[in-house]
Formats: C-alpha cells, structure tokens, sequence
C-alpha cells in the first residue's frame, strides 16, 4: 500500500466529557418511559448533518463511534469523518476527532473495525481527486474517488497516514461517467469476522449519481493480526466483472451488507426500489453468489416489505441475527414517514438458510414524519443498545432483551401472556351475554391495549360484532367483520376514534382462527397477528399496521363487553389486556392453543 496523504498531528483526546444532549425526554417534554421512543434515547455529537453512526467496543471495554458529519446538507463540502468515545455506554460523549478534515476533500461514509490487538480501522469513500464538476455543472462529491483508511492504535484519539484500498476497476466502473478513471460507490456494511478473515460490502455505481448499484465486497485474511499496512492483503469479489445485482431488480440495487453463516457461508441482503429488499448466498467465500431474489421471512415465504431505506443485517454473539427494516414498500424514495417506526425481526439458520421471525416495533419517533436509518447494533455484557440517526440527530437507545430474546423464540415459546390481563372469557357451554371489565382501558396512562380472540366464524358477512362496549355516545371499543369479510377493530374515547382491520382474505368460515388486535400508544399503531402471523398487507395493501392520528385517552366505553351480540359463528375463548402485547407474546399464546 502506499501512503496518501501526509500524517495528521496527534490530537489530544478530549479531557472534559461532553453531555451531547443526554437528557431523556422525559427532562424535554414530559413524556417518559417508552425506550422505544427514540427521544428517551442519548444523542451523539455531530457538526449539523450526521450520517452512520458506528460503534465499536474498545480493548478497554468503552466504545469508539465512527460517523459522517459536516456544517451543511448531505453532500455539502465540509463533510468529513470523525470519532467521538463514551465510557458510559453512550450516555455522555468526547468531542469530535477529525479523522479526515473538514478543509480537505469529502470523506463519507465510514465503517470501524477493531482488532484483537486493540487497533481501530475506518475505511471509507473519500474525493481523492477533489471532483465536484461533471460535464461542466458541479456535483455532489461524496460518492466518488478512493475507497480509503486510517487506523488509530490509541481508542481514537489520533489516527495514521491515509492509506487506499485497492479498488479493482470493473465493468461498472468501465460504463460510469468517467470510464473508470474515477470511481462511485459507497458502504454502509461494518466488517464481520468470517474465521480468521474479515468481511465487508459495499455498493459500486454504474452511472452518477445513484445509478446502477451493485454489491461488491473486500475480504482479507491478515488485518486483524498484521500490524504494518503495507502488508495487509486485499481482495475484491466476487470474482469477474459484475457485482451482487440482477438486472429484473432496476438501477436502485445498494448499500450491500453481509454476515457469515455457519461454516463460512455469506448471506448478502441490499435495499432496491422495488419496495423489498433482496438477498442472496455464497458457499465459496464470496467469490460468486446465488442469483439475488426478494427477501422472504422463510424461504419461499412471504416477501419482506422495506422501501429505499437502509436494511441492516447483525450476526449476534449468540449466532443469530438480527434485521432492521421498516415493513412497508414506501413510496416517493422510501424517506421520511416511510422510515419511521422501525422493525426488528430474529433470525435463525436452518439448513444454510436464515428464517426470520415476525418483526416488533423496534423504535419511533413521535411525529411521524421523521424517519430514522443507518443503524449500528453494540452488544456488550448481554445487553443491545442501537444507534441510528434522522440526518440531524444521531442517538443511542438500548433495546429492552426480552424484546431481542423473544424473536429467537417465536415458535418455542407457548405459554399464554398474564401480565395486564383486566378480562378473560373461556366458555364451557353457553357463552355470557356480557362481562364487566375488571379496569378501565386508558390508553394515555397504559400505553397500548389488546384484544385477543379465538372464535369459528359461519360466513364472513360484514356487519356482525364479536365483542362491543360502546355507549349510545360512540366512546368505547368494538370488534367486528367489516364489508369486506375482515375483523375489524373500532376505538373511541368520545373525542378521538381509531379504526383498523386484519389483512384481506386471512378468515376462512368455518376454520378456527386465533386473532390479537393490539394498540400500541407509543408510535399509535394498531396491528392484528392472525394465527400466529403479523399482517403485513400482503399483495392487497401497502402495509399490515396503521398509524392513528392524535391521542386516545379511555376507551372502556361502558365498562362491560358485550359478548356476541350479532356473531355468525363461535367465541371460544376472549381476552383483554390494559396494555400492548408484543408480536412475540401474541406468537406465543397462539402456539399456547385454545385450551389454555
């Protein structure tokens, strides 16, 4: 390798630890205890814009953050990479340390790795050749030029000479605007160890700006143990001329990131226009792959619903993994509303192949056209923390466990939820016509409620009502079949109303179903799993889930359920709890059965 750029002087670390806007929520507004809600979370510093917020864990156990940042818009001049600590788990953080100045060319994108050995790598795109014209207009220039590093042998706090990845020109590179004398890419995929090598992908482009994506990956064996850069081994595949893409798929293939399976396997998956992502294997270490296809929950299942947004892959400590999405197509490019909340799915390898699990509201933001992307998962003592940014404000929140452990479990676990039960009905013959609930359902003191029924339906006519307390008024809940043969859940609290229903075409007459509504006040999203399944809108409508407008207070209406007062069918079994369940917990009462 040879050295770019002349060495930086060292740069004292930050005696004096910066809050960074640490306060919880709760210090801003009032509202308190959701984690999920990503203003409880603890922001990391940024110079305006913020981009890719990367951890890594330290050989002294603190963590070191990678990101991109700079004083204007993404792709302004002035965006460079920095580095901040925390001692704290990201509660208070040190002032920036350039890692590429913001004087110099645009440095983006960078992604950390740390060695047994204590040494921190960034890699990262950087405007060698300080571009910002193109056919005489001027151009952003944060996709283009050399696939760079430093390293840093003191947790951050100076970092080496520059050093340059070799970047195999390729076909792509060949058809650009520059016919392969400058380069356009980037990457979003922070390293993974694949035995004694590492691993990570990114994204070329065939045509400025965001044209014609395709994944690619460097792979070395020696990185983590090879102390002198000059001997470090490179290698750019898959092998031949053409990157991870298929044609069917359109221009919009990118941000290509991978985890290792067992027995050193790959499993690449890449965010498209197409409202899914893709995904794709190798059995040889990354020199070819499968041909790419739409990401399924089990393969040959059903397709995983994300729009233009970044879909990121961990590989836990655990062996499992991990998957944040957003779990709907998106529209428009997939920003703003379209990335908010996020889901996270569990998944676990069977036979090669990861089977994911269903999905759990993962985080939000309460107004909901702020979308949040470009995550980083730090695993540290058992515990999960995420951090992401909204392109203004990056933030670390830690996600509860029993949230993660959950997903790895669905299918496993059969036991029926207790907690926050306020009504359970089990008939042995003739159903009751009412029952009292034994507290009131409001959602603004208990976060979220759930309706949960086992019931045969005769035909699925519309009009018929399962379970209702509604007053004369219209305050209250009701659950129904709405004109178009689906089970509907109706909310009011005399002033604001909600209303949702199940996937067309999930009911069957004449089968068994077991169905949960839940209403979750956090993000105001209600949501039905059907038979062990979370809807997810399936080929009739964007999305399975609904965010509802304002804030519902008491929804108890009467006080008392009505128990079938016009059902063409059967309840077996009912029950109410005074908060959310989460999808894993419904999964579990499902496979509990009805008799339990």
């Amino acid at each position: 390798m040879t050295v770019l750029g002349s060495r930086m002087g060292a740069l004292a670390a930050a005696i004096a630890v910066v809050a960074a806007f640490a306060g919880p929520l709760s210090a801003e507004n009032g509202e308190k205890g959701d984690p999920r809600n990503i203003r409880t979370g603890y922001a990391i510093p940024d110079q305006g814009y913020c981009d890719q917020p990367y951890v890594v864990v330290t050989r002294e156990g603190g963590w070191l953050c990678t990101l991109t940042t700079g004083p204007g818009k993404e792709g302004d001049r002035g965006q460079h990479v920095v580095a901040t600590s925390s001692s704290d788990c990201g509660q208070t953080w040190s002032e920036l340390v350039d890692i590429e100045p913001s004087s110099g060319p645009e440095a983006s994108w960078a992604v950390p790795l740390v060695t047994p050995f204590g040494r921190i790598y960034a890699f990262y795109t950087y405007n060698g050749e300080d571009l910002h014209v193109l056919d005489g207009k001027p151009i952003r220039a944060d996709t283009l030029g050399w696939y760079a590093y430093r390293f840093s042998d003191d947790s951050g706090r100076t970092w080496s000479d520059r050093y340059r990845l070799p970047l195999r020109v390729t076909a792509a590179d060949r058809g650009n605007n520059w016919q392969g004398k400058v380069q356009l890419f980037w990457g979003i995929d922070k390293p993974n160890m694949v035995g004694d090598d590492v691993v990570f992908g990114f994204t070329k482009l065939g045509r400025y700006m965001l044209e014609q994506g395709e994944g690619w990956l460097f792979r070395s064996d020696n990185v983590v143990s090879e102390r002198d850069p000059e001997r470090l081994r490179w290698v750019l595949l898959p092998e031949g001329e053409h990157g991870i893409r298929s044609p069917e798929f359109g221009s919009v293939q990118e941000e290509h990131n991978i985890v290792p399976l067992a027995g050193g396997q790959l499993y690449c998956v890449y965010r498209t226009g197409q409202g899914a992502p893709c995904h794709a294997y190798s059995s040889d270490g990354g020199r070819s792959w499968t041909k790419p296809e739409f990401m399924t929950y089990t393969p040959g299942g059903r397709r995983i619903k994300n729009p233009r947004a970044c879909p990121m892959l961990w590989r836990t400590e655990n062996g499992k993994f991990l998957f944040w999405y957003h779990n709907n197509p998106g529209r428009a490019g997939g920003f703003g509303p379209f990335r908010n909340p996020v889901w996270l799915a569990g998944g676990v390898e069977r036979d090669g192949r990861i089977h994911w699990s269903e999905p759990e509201i993962l985080c939000y933001d309460p107004d909901a056209n702020i979308g949040m992307s470009y995550p980083d998962l730090i695993e540290q003592d058992g515990r999960y923390w995420f951090t992401h940014t909204n392109k203004t404000i990056a933030r670390v929140v830690e996600a509860d466990r029993k949230l993660i452990e959950g997903l790895w479990r669905q299918g496993e676990d059969k036991t029926v939820a207790r907690d926050g039960l306020v009504l359970e009905i089990a008939p042995k013959g003739v159903l009751p016509a009412s029952s009292p609930l034994n507290e009131r359902l409001d959602l603004a003191a208990c976060g979220g409620m759930t309706v949960e029924a086992w019931l045969t339906l005769d035909d699925l006519a519309g009009g018929q009502i399962a379970l209702d307390t509604m007053t004369p008024e219209g305050a209250g809940l009701k659950l129904g079949i709405a004109s178009q043969g689906t089970i509907e859940l109706t909310l009011s609290d005399g002033k604001a109303k909600a209303a949702w229903d199940c996937d067309p075409g999930v009911l069957k007459a004449g089968t068994l179903h077991h169905l949960v509504a839940i209403v979750d006040a956090g993000p105001k999203i209600i949501s039905f799993v059907i038979d062990g399944r979370l809807c997810d809108g399936g080929e009739a409508r964007e999305r399975g889930w609904s965010r509802y407008e304002g804030s519902l207070g008491d929804v108890s209406g009467t006080g008392k359920v009505e128990i079938a007062p016009s059902l063409h069918g059967r309840l077996e079994r009912v029950r109410i709890y005074n908060r959310y369940l989460r999808t894993s917990e419904a999964v579990a009462n499902f496979h509990a059965g009805c008799s339990q």
